[in-house]
């Protein structure tokens, strides 16, 4: 059996009388990509500031690599990563000296050329931070954050201001870290992204997780398929739990009326499917 990276069970935390984060539980195997998911205020970036050792709780336990990130000590930093929503690096530093600063800090890091590959930006090793563009500065934090090999990363909205293009890199990027046997906490607004990349996901909402499971087990929790046609200029809209049936009796009639089926789709629900039906009673209240 795979051994745990994170272990957490009932954790809580308030700020006041707010109660931010009520009574989570959750385990994240080693080499997992588990991503944590939900709207703003849901209680995502106080977990991960807990986990990390960043913030304090009020309860329950918690296990990160086997320690209690409460009590964290210089070997439980040196395990970990993270890539943080925002951050300001030494602006007139290139990027070569900005990853060997850091890897100053680990008492095994990783080879800092090899790092710079890793996160494609081996072309702009010599260019200054300054002249980075946005999504160049994120692949930077992501380098900062492996300088120091961890087993454990931490990203935090790690695409955020990519293109399309840059993202899908992005993407093979932590493929890549899966592949090396990385363990990876991954909070994202990307619901496409969540299913491309976790192994398993939950859904935060209102300090609570109201789902967790694999992407494909929360999507396949719906049985209803929907079917979309057009007839006489107007959209038909089915939803069904036998779809192969419905499919059989909708292309039969049309065949034997010498009609086609204009404009036919057929989907299953996505995670942002799931995922908007999940968090809706926290986006009406």
């Amino acid at each position: 059996m795979t051994p745990a990276a994170i272990v957490v069970r009932d954790l809580r935390k308030s700020y006041g009388t707010h109660e931010a984060v009520r009574g989570v539980s959750f385990e994240i195997a080693a080499g997992e990509v588990f991503g944590l998911l939900g709207p703003n205020g849901a209680g995502k970036t106080t977990t991960v500031e807990i986990l990390e050792g960043y913030r304090r709780r009020d309860g329950g336990d918690v296990s990160v690599l086997g320690h209690d990130p409460a009590r964290s000590n210089p070997q439980f930093r040196e395990r970990i990563g993270v890539v943080l929503q925002q951050s300001q690096l030494f602006a007139n530093l290139t990027v070569r000296e900005i990853h060997l600063m850091f890897a100053g800090y680990y008492e095994r890091p990783r080879a800092v050329d090899e790092v710079i590959e890793l996160v494609g930006l081996r072309e702009k090793r010599d260019a200054r931070v300054k002249t980075l563009s946005g999504g160049q500065k994120r692949r930077l934090d992501l380098g900062v954050a492996l300088v120091g090999d961890p087993d454990l990363v931490f990203l935090d909205e790690p695409t955020t201001g990519f293109d399309p293009a840059a993202r899908r890199a992005a993407w093979e990027m932590i493929r890549a870290l899966r592949s090396l046997g990385k363990t990876i906490l991954l909070t994202t607004h990307y619901l496409d992204e969540a299913e491309q990349l976790a192994d398993r996901v939950a859904v935060l909402r209102e300090g609570r997780i109201v789902r967790e499971g694999t992407p494909a087990d929360l999507t396949g929790g719906t049985e209803e398929t929907e079917i979309r046609y057009r007839r006489d200029g107007r959209e038909v809209l089915l939803r069904t739990g036998e779809p192969t049936r419905v499919l059989n009796e909708l292309t039969t009639q049309a065949l034997a009326e010498g009609r086609e089926l204009e404009g036919l789709t057929v989907r299953r629900p996505t995670l942002e499917d799931v995922y908007l039906l999940l968090t809706a009673e926290e986006d009406d209240a």
